[in-house]
């Protein structure tokens, strides 16, 4: 049989190729349909889920730590803390306590301030850390490990630094992003804000005096005694005195830069 000129002969082979071709494009969107669907998952799992429970456990922590303070229970850990100390006699609150502490300074500062007992346990809550302006209420824990610590929507005290009213500076790390998210609005914070830290003892009141919008992850000089920036000297402070900083990543959802809130101790309130 003659096939006029012009008219194209479809073979077998060419319709089997054009299946295989169907079946493979059909197969790759199913791949991608299906790694969407994971991707949204896991977003859905680190922005909402994981806050969402850490949230719940750091409340609870709270609670718990409340109630301990409340009825005077003992435990091993920091007098500054959760589990259960000895006021110095320097005590603020005690008539014979000096006056004039060279490193507070204004006209709420404190006398003196406590001292611990001991060291907190590694990982143990001792302490809560409220700041009106963010409406925020957290355990302070013992370390930065992330399992142990920030994943749980804690706030961290980066060991070897002083603890909550001693001379020096009490310095606290947590999450901007995800787990909790505890610092996440870091950046709303103003000069004269304050930031309170309540332990079985006393509650210490320090007012926000400088932040450091950017710097290094590594820089080191921002958690020291007297604390400063090594990569932005401009930030920082010169003399010894009662402070706090706050850390967390920038910018958002990254962890490439690090942020610093610095404040300074003015007023310490027996419990």
């Amino acid at each position: 049989m003659r096939v006029s000129s012009g008219v194209r002969v479809l073979r077998h082979g060419d319709r089997r190729r054009r299946a295989r071709r169907r079946r493979a494009l059909w197969g790759g969107a199913e791949v991608l349909v299906t790694l969407g669907v994971l991707l949204m998952l896991l977003v859905v799992h680190q922005l909402w889920w994981t806050n969402r429970e850490a949230r719940r456990g750091a409340e609870r922590q709270v609670e718990a730590l409340e109630r301990e303070w409340g009825t005077g229970g003992s435990g091993a850990g920091a007098g500054a803390g959760a589990g259960g100390g000895v006021v110095s006699p320097t005590d603020p609150a005690s008539p014979s306590a000096s006056s004039g502490d060279p490193g507070a300074t204004g006209s709420r500062a404190p006398r003196r301030s406590y001292v611990p007992a001991a060291a907190p346990l590694r990982s143990q809550a001792y302490a809560v850390l409220t700041v009106p302006r963010l409406g925020l209420r957290v355990p302070v824990a013992e370390g930065v490990s992330k399992a142990d610590v920030l994943d749980k929507g804690y706030v961290g005290h980066y060991r070897g630094t002083q603890q909550p009213g001693q001379a020096g500076n009490f310095a606290l790390a947590g999450h901007r992003n995800t787990h909790g998210e505890p610092f996440r609005y870091l950046p709303r914070l103003r000069r004269g804000d304050d930031i309170e830290v309540e332990t079985r003892t006393a509650t210490y009141t320090y007012d926000v005096d400088q932040v450091l919008p950017q710097t290094s992850a590594t820089d080191s000089g921002v958690v020291r005694p007297v604390p400063r920036s090594l990569v932005r000297p401009s930030y920082g402070y010169d003399a010894p005195g009662y402070y706090i900083t706050l850390t967390t990543c920038t910018p958002e959802f990254t962890s490439r830069y690090r942020m610093a809130v610095w404040g300074k101790l003015v007023s310490v309130r027996p419990r």
